[in-house]
């Protein structure tokens, strides 16, 4: 893996678009932060979040479903069927079970890149 520094985010190369499934998810170790990281297909979108469930505290996030809610993207735990947005982390599910990290993604030639805040970086 190689890691770029811009001014806000360093960003690293996460995998090949090729190694996370159509509307799926997949999970990518930075350093010692897991992170999990969804292809929504039927959006045409990507989307990177840490993998860790706040309700539980289970690394699990990845292999939650993906879904829409009144039209915004969302994970649900696969274990509790908590859900978070996509977006901005928050909970949907109602409840106060706290929000999630998310991460900017881009993809480039075929590789997907994700950016983890400055702020962050040293902590990972």
């Amino acid at each position: 893996m190689s890691a770029t520094i811009t001014e806000q985010y360093t960003w690293f190369a996460a995998c090949s678009t090729a190694d996370v499934p159509s509307n799926g998810g997949v999970c990518i170790k930075y350093k010692d932060q897991q992170i999990a990281l969804f292809h929504f297909t039927r959006r045409n979108e990507w989307y990177a979040t840490q993998n860790m469930c706040p309700h539980r505290m289970q690394m699990a996030l990845s292999r939650g479903l993906i879904g829409t809610a009144g039209g915004e993207p969302k994970v649900a735990c696969p274990f509790h069927k908590k859900t978070f947005s996509l977006v901005d982390g928050r909970c949907m599910s109602g409840d106060d079970c706290g929000a999630i990290e998310t991460y900017p993604v881009r993809v480039e030639n075929g590789k997907v890149f994700i950016g983890v805040p400055d702020r962050e970086a040293d902590l990972f």
